[in-house]
């Protein structure tokens, strides 16, 4: 990418993620959006804009169709602000990396518990077995056959 095209996709990120925060007012455009890279066409003629939503799977096609349904307010927005002879047109779509991202990590620390727990569970069996035997050897029966595990104490 030369550095023009990475100008105009960091004016088009800017520029997009304040109009998305202060100037739409869809319903459909869900709070927790954001847009999280700007891809644009060596002849800076289209531009995809990669947006990606927490939530559910209806809460990101509901925000794609209200980011669609403003396109022309906001490529209005996005020409004011640069110095193109062309505005690039718009495209958005789903970036589930994020999520994706926090679901393996979800994952990863729930591995990592039941591990942790397996290891604890192993440890105090362990535990309780070392103790079990060492009680056995300290079993040693008097004169009446009788075992005594504890001085003064019969079984």
């Amino acid at each position: 990418m030369s550095r023009r095209t990475e100008k105009v996709a960091s004016i088009i990120r800017q520029v997009l993620s304040q109009g998305m925060s202060s100037r739409l007012s869809d319903p459909r455009i869900s709070p927790f959006a954001s847009i999280t890279r700007v891809e644009v066409s060596g002849d800076l003629m289209h531009a995809t804009v990669y947006v990606s939503v927490m939530g559910s799977e209806g809460d990101e096609r509901r925000t794609l169709a209200g980011l669609t349904h403003a396109r022309g307010y906001l490529q209005s927005m996005l020409a004011k602000k640069l110095t193109t002879r062309h505005c690039p047109q718009l495209r958005f779509v789903n970036d589930r990396g994020i999520k994706k991202q926090m679901e393996t990590l979800e994952l990863i620390d729930q591995i990592s518990e039941e591990l942790h727990q397996a290891e604890t569970a192993r440890r105090s069996s362990s535990d309780v077995g070392a103790s079990c035997a060492s009680q056995d050897e300290a079993e040693i029966p008097d004169e009446q056959g009788d075992v005594e595990t504890s001085p003064g104490e019969r079984l």
